[in-house]
């Protein structure tokens, strides 16, 4: 059993109070729920544990006795769970509740698992979308963070409105995997900012300057560094990487320096230590008169 578009848009309600499931209450599961009772949706939540919905409860959400009972109630079916594989045990509890539904998946996990959930989901005659959070429980329902959505346009176009009222919401395509593989290449970009910043606090605390003296300065590198990304992404997508600003060969030197003063600080030196070899290997590649967006050619094969 499949769910076609002209099926999923008469599910569709796109008015304040329109009934939304939440399946899954921990941090984010409960903020997703709130969020939705915030903007006046009737939400019914269930959850393993019954009493993390006793807050949202008292707000005027209604807790379902079961999976089926909850997924029962709404045409919109949010689930927020540990992972893929938690999702793929609920959806094998709903195998008569989905026809007609539109599923968002809003777990994490990897996108050869996001569109296995999509197919498991189509056969029960649900439309699934794949949604990674761009953010933390605390942000959910603010217009300052986005979730990107990837999977059937039909559900997503219907049910739009409603999705925005957890915050920005952007369509990535139809492949379901895509959603996914935008939250797992967001997290390396995530660590290297966090472990930086770690890194430049030890050095610095070394010496005893606070990492509160810190914080500021690094915002400031880290807002510079943002406004690069434009540019350095044309450059990827065009293949060429003309030195605009610094080649690779200069950033090699700064990243000696980094080791060098680690090493004299007693920090550990591992991290500039890595991404100097990195650069070792761009440059004997024959990429040190170039930009640093050549390096992708490092990140692109194997290591």
């Amino acid at each position: 059993m499949t769910t076609n578009s002209s099926q999923v848009a008469r599910m569709a309600r796109k008015h304040d109070g329109s009934p939304v499931t939440v399946l899954g209450l921990g941090l984010m599961g409960q903020a997703l729920a709130g969020a939705f009772l915030r903007k006046g949706h009737a939400t019914t939540v269930w959850n393993r544990t019954a009493s993390k919905a006793e807050r949202l409860v008292a707000q005027g959400a209604k807790l379902a006795g079961s999976v089926r009972d909850a997924a029962a109630a709404s045409p919109l079916v949010v689930i927020c769970v540990s992972d893929h594989e938690v999702v793929g045990g609920l959806l094998e509890q709903l195998d008569d509740v989905l026809d007609g539904k539109v599923v968002v998946n809003l777990s994490s996990g990897t996108s050869a698992q996001a569109r296995d959930l999509a197919a498991r989901a189509a056969r029960r005659g649900g439309a699934l979308l794949d949604g990674a959070i761009m953010a933390v429980p605390d942000e959910v329902g603010s217009k300052d963070v986005a979730v990107v959505y990837s999977g059937s346009r039909a559900a997503f176009d219907a049910y739009e409105p409603v999705l925005r009222d957890l915050a920005e919401a952007t369509y990535l395509g139809e492949d379901h995997g895509l959603s996914s593989l935008y939250e797992v290449a967001v997290m390396p970009l995530m660590w290297g900012i966090l472990n930086g910043f770690l890194h430049g606090a030890a050095m610095l605390g070394a010496v005893n300057v606070n990492a509160s003296a810190f914080a500021p300065i690094a915002e400031q590198a880290i807002g510079s560094a943002t406004r690069w990304l434009a540019g350095y992404a044309r450059q990827i997508d065009e293949g060429v990487f003309p030195p605009v600003d610094v080649s690779i060969d200069l950033h090699r030197a700064e990243m000696q320096h980094v080791v060098a003063e680690s090493e004299a600080l007693g920090v550990n030196a591992e991290l500039p230590k890595f991404i100097r070899a990195m650069a070792d290997r761009a440059v004997a590649a024959g990429h040190g008169g170039e930009s640093y967006p050549a390096m992708i050619e490092l990140f692109r094969a194997p290591g």
